[in-house]
């Protein structure tokens, strides 16, 4: 499925898949109309960034992402000067530009990034909705539609960073989880292009994997990693060697999970 425009500073051309599990399009959509910026909170593979592509199809934005890291600058988001030829000119980040259009800007896994490029935000999360670009001399305003969406993973994130409180106070939040197993397995469905027994197994077989992340597993299996094994199930892999390449080899390099995980695999498609 086509998820993008041809120009990345239009709406998405088609719909997102995504299937609600609450009131979070309800909730985001009023969040957009009163012009307040979205903190999603959940763990990885739960289906954040697809929601954010789904919410910019339905609401009409542009959608500018930006996947966040330690290395990303305030440069990075805001822009700089380009030196073409003889001239110097001045280009615009994905955060400028997606004020100037009125875009939906993503910051997934904004805690990656450093403290001292976060607070470039703040200035967008409040009543502002502004920017000075210091370099140029410039004020930028945000155009119509303009809305600012950031995620990270609390479980992931406790024991290194977290976002400082004067950041976190300024989103409304919505609180992402694995989805209970009838919902997910339709994912797994209309994603990954398996049977509904595929489906359910696949469901199942992470429910029993999930909870080795409190015995040592960095990260539980998420829906998106059960739908790239369904799709390797849908295209002729064996069922067994599809779970192993895209959930078991793909969490971990520990040999004693990789055994664990192995025998559970084994278990559910013998």
């Amino acid at each position: 499925m086509e998820l993008a425009s041809a120009d990345p500073l239009l709406p998405p051309a088609q719909e997102p898949f995504y299937l609600p599990h609450a009131d979070e399009v309800d909730v985001f959509t009023e969040c957009h109309r009163n012009k307040l910026p979205v903190m999603l909170k959940g763990p990885t593979g739960c289906g954040k960034t697809r929601f954010v592509e789904h919410m910019a199809w339905r609401l009409g934005r542009p959608l500018v992402t930006v996947a966040c890291h330690e290395d990303l600058t305030a440069n990075d988001l805001l822009g700089r000067y380009l030196i073409l030829g003889d001239e110097t000119v001045w280009q615009d980040g994905p955060l400028t530009r997606a004020l100037r259009v009125g875009a939906i800007l993503y910051l997934d896994e904004v805690v990656e990034a450093r403290q001292d490029t976060t607070v470039v935000i703040h200035p967008l999360s409040d009543h502002r909705r502004a920017l000075s670009l210091e370099k140029t001399g410039e004020t930028v305003v945000a155009a119509p539609g303009f809305q600012l969406v950031i995620s990270y993973n609390p479980a992931y994130q406790q024991a290194l960073k977290d976002l400082k409180p004067s950041t976190r106070q300024r989103f409304a939040s919505l609180v992402f989880d694995f989805p209970e197993r009838e919902r997910e397995a339709a994912i797994l469905m209309s994603e990954g292009g398996v049977a509904r027994d595929c489906a359910m197994t696949l469901v199942e077989l992470a429910a029993r994997m999930r909870p080795l992340r409190e015995r040592g597993l960095p990260e539980a299996p998420g829906t998106r990693t059960l739908v790239a094994a369904a799709r390797l199930i849908a295209s002729g892999i064996p069922h067994r060697r599809a779970c192993e390449v895209a959930i078991a080899d793909a969490l971990t390099d520990d040999p004693l999970l990789l055994g664990t995980l192995g025998d559970l695999i084994a278990g559910s498609f013998p």
